[in-house]
């Protein structure tokens, strides 16, 4: 009975995660928004769906199931680096080095550290 409450909430909770997720897709309007609502939101979603999977498998059919949990890291550990990777290209592709608040340091921005990819990244800002 407590399972089944638990595979429940979580379930629903999933759901909804996953609703607003995509919703936050849809409506936001900012690109570094819109990368963020799905980034967070679903993770959480599908995760949830994945944790009450594993619960259902190895309290109702009593056949624990290790697929769900392998996805579950691979889901966690990818979305955060994917997310990355994309700001960074939003980064490179739409704001000016120049326009770029210090650092701090001596060091210049991290993404922004070597000279010979400015041209290339400048004659792509020109393409059509």
């Amino acid at each position: 009975m407590i399972a089944e409450v638990v595979i429940s909430l979580l379930l629903v909770i999933g759901g909804a995660f996953g609703l607003i997720g995509s919703l936050g897709l849809l409506k936001l309007r900012q690109p570094m928004q819109r990368l963020h609502a799905p980034t967070k939101a679903t993770t959480i979603g599908v995760g949830a769906a994945l944790l009450a999977s594993i619960i259902y498998a190895a309290t109702v059919l009593d056949d624990p199931s290790w697929q769900e949990l392998l996805i579950m890291v691979f889901l966690f550990i990818t979305s955060p680096i994917t997310a990355n990777f994309l700001s960074k290209a939003h980064l490179h592709r739409t704001i000016p080095p120049d326009s770029l608040p210090p650092t701090g340091t001596d060091s210049p921005w991290a993404t922004l550290d070597t000279e010979d990819a400015a041209p290339a990244r400048d004659a792509d800002r020109q393409a059509p």
